[in-house]
């Protein structure tokens, strides 16, 4: 993990992405500050429709300032805002600067073209010549992602490759410029978990012997724990927790982060899985407190507060992280000391 000290790669400041319909506007990012550093790997962990996806692609310029679209605040690569730029600018800079890698390597891959020429493709869009260095380049970047016989790979098409092998392409691709920030969003999705775990590895490696920033967008708690430094913890359209992995794992301080945590089943088969109960709230909803409150263990066992429905909370460390640096774990509950001391059997009976 890197130094504290290290200057962010990649920073958002309040950034808020709403969406205008004919059922009104949908504020799919309400908020949204973090800090990505060289060499770090942060994971954007959250349920389905929480603002993970929105916020990674509003980042990468694929969702923009636009009539039916509305983006605020700033999202700065090094000491360049980003937020406001062409999209010509935003071409160049995926060439380069900052890549992404999505869920299904398929609809990254044309399967009319080899793999050797669309790795080659990235290189050259990336600005390297001639012809015969992009060769090579592009078998390097296949061995760096560990594929076997790389060179004699060329001529594959994607079609003669497993999904771990077409992962491992489209992240080859994504490295050709040189990025410093990297974005997957549910890379392992469609791996099975011996693929998954294999992938995994070689993208560690390759985190670990760079200076390159990796936003891990996952809903896999168990891919937080084997990738992530720090975890982001999203809940309709804002981080709600955020904070070291080991501190987010084993000592959560907001209610919803503690009962994702539960709903997660144990490989020894002991204790209980429990849901999280309720739905999560729409985009088009407007919520003056706390957003997770109908649906929290805490308010009910709190007497239903109205703090939590009249205040919305902000992010805030805890009393002991208070007495740390500003990358302490921080929680955007209003009772979060309260959170971690709750004792876990009588949670359990709350959950009844």
């Amino acid at each position: 993990m890197v130094s504290g000290t290290a200057k962010a790669a990649l920073q958002v400041d309040d950034l808020r992405v709403s969406f205008r319909s004919q059922r009104g506007v949908a504020r799919a990012v309400r908020g949204v500050s973090f800090q990505l550093r060289p060499g770090e790997t942060l994971g954007l962990v959250g349920e389905s429709g929480s603002g993970k996806s929105v916020t990674a692609l509003t980042l990468i310029g694929m969702v923009r300032d636009s009539t039916n679209t509305r983006v605020q605040g700033s999202v700065k690569l090094g000491d360049e805002e980003l937020l406001g730029k062409t999209d010509s600018a935003f071409r160049a800079l995926r060439r380069t600067r900052m890549s992404m890698v999505v869920q299904d390597p398929l609809s990254s891959l044309n399967p009319a073209y080899t793999i050797g020429n669309q790795v080659m493709e990235s290189l050259s869009l990336a600005g390297l010549r001639p012809r015969g260095r992009v060769r090579d380049e592009a078998v390097k970047l296949l061995e760096r992602m560990r594929i076997p016989g790389a060179r004699n790979r060329l001529k594959s098409y994607p079609h003669e490759f497993s999904g771990g092998m077409r992962q491992r392409t489209v992240s080859a691709m994504a490295l050709a410029g040189s990025p410093e920030v990297l974005i997957a969003d549910e890379p392992t999705t469609a791996l099975d978990v011996t693929m998954e775990a294999a992938y995994l590895d070689v993208l560690k490696s390759v985190i670990d012997e760079s200076e390159l920033g990796l936003l891990f967008i996952t809903h896999d708690l168990g891919v937080v724990s084997r990738m992530c430094d720090r975890v982001a913890v999203m809940y309709a359209g804002r981080i709600v927790e955020i904070g070291d992995v080991q501190e987010i794992l084993f000592k959560p301080t907001h209610p919803y982060t503690r009962a994702l945590l539960r709903a997660v089943p144990s490989i020894s088969g002991s204790g209980r899985v429990i849901g999280v109960p309720g739905a999560p709230s729409s985009p088009y909803d407007s919520v003056v407190g706390c957003p997770f409150a109908e649906r929290c263990w805490l308010y009910e066992s709190l007497g239903r507060p109205l703090r939590c429905t009249e205040e919305r909370p902000s992010l805030a460390p805890s009393a002991d992280g208070l007495k740390r640096d500003e990358q302490a774990q921080k929680s955007a509950c209003h009772f979060l000391d309260d959170c971690q001391r709750w004792p876990e059997a009588d949670l359990s009976s709350k959950s009844q």
